[in-house]
């Protein structure tokens, strides 16, 4: 009985936090525009528990971007500040926040692989729980029913998995300047002090004020959470 009550209190908090999700999804279709302008591409080069990467994630990225979809592109890249190193053939990586954060990287990473940009909401469900890894089967469950949690564990556990996250690892290796911290963000692949410290204090407002086209209704109402929490690399 214990074991059942604790599972029901696992998914009716991960549940809960789909509320925000669902009224943020919502905004969707009220925020439809033409695009006439080159969108702003938004990256952001993170780690699944680090507590600054989960708040910028949840509280700006994602609203952001479903206010802002039709100006604006983003890339998720679950890496951080990890390591890897080669054994055998596969890559074995050691994560700032501990297994479990290797765990929650490899799951997002094979959810984008797996479902492209349909995997946001499920990310985004995942990082405002109250607990990432045990909020993964049941956020997935809620927006993709038919797909089931084995197929993304196969890919988690397998090499399909391994060489997505050497992919990230290459790529978060790559920036330049190289990342010191995390969240680390680039803007139409460009990072400096400056387009850090606005997508941080309001990515929404930059979005607007980046955006050569003509503006979306949106702008005119402003989203602005600032975080300034980071994982130092």
């Amino acid at each position: 009985i214990n074991r059942k009550l604790q599972l029901l209190i696992i998914n009716l908090l991960a549940v809960m936090s789909l509320c925000n999700c669902l009224v943020l999804e919502q905004c969707m279709k009220f925020n439809v525009t033409k695009p006439n302008a080159a969108p702003v591409n938004v990256s952001l080069y993170y780690e699944s528990l680090c507590p600054g990467c989960r708040q910028f994630l949840v509280f700006q990225l994602v609203p952001t971007f479903i206010m802002l979809q039709d100006i604006m592109g983003i890339d998720l890249v679950p890496y951080g500040n990890a390591q890897e190193k080669e054994d055998q053939g596969k890559y074995i990586f050691t994560c700032q926040h501990g297994e479990d954060e290797c765990l929650g990287n490899m799951i997002e990473t094979c959810l984008l692989s797996m479902l492209g940009i349909n995997a946001f909401p499920v990310i985004l469900c995942m990082e405002s729980g109250v607990d990432v890894l045990k909020a993964a089967q049941p956020c997935l469950g809620v927006y993709f029913p038919d797909t089931k949690w084995d197929s993304v564990m196969n890919c988690v556990k397998g090499d399909e998995g391994n060489k997505l996250m050497h992919q990230n690892a290459v790529k978060t290796n790559a920036l330049k300047p190289p990342h010191e911290y995390v969240p680390w963000i680039t803007v139409n692949g460009e990072h400096t002090d400056a387009l850090q410290d606005k997508a941080m204090d309001s990515l929404f407002n930059l979005v607007c004020s980046l955006y050569k086209g003509d503006k979306p209704p949106a702008c005119g109402q402003g989203l602005k959470k600032k975080t300034n929490s980071y994982c130092m690399n």
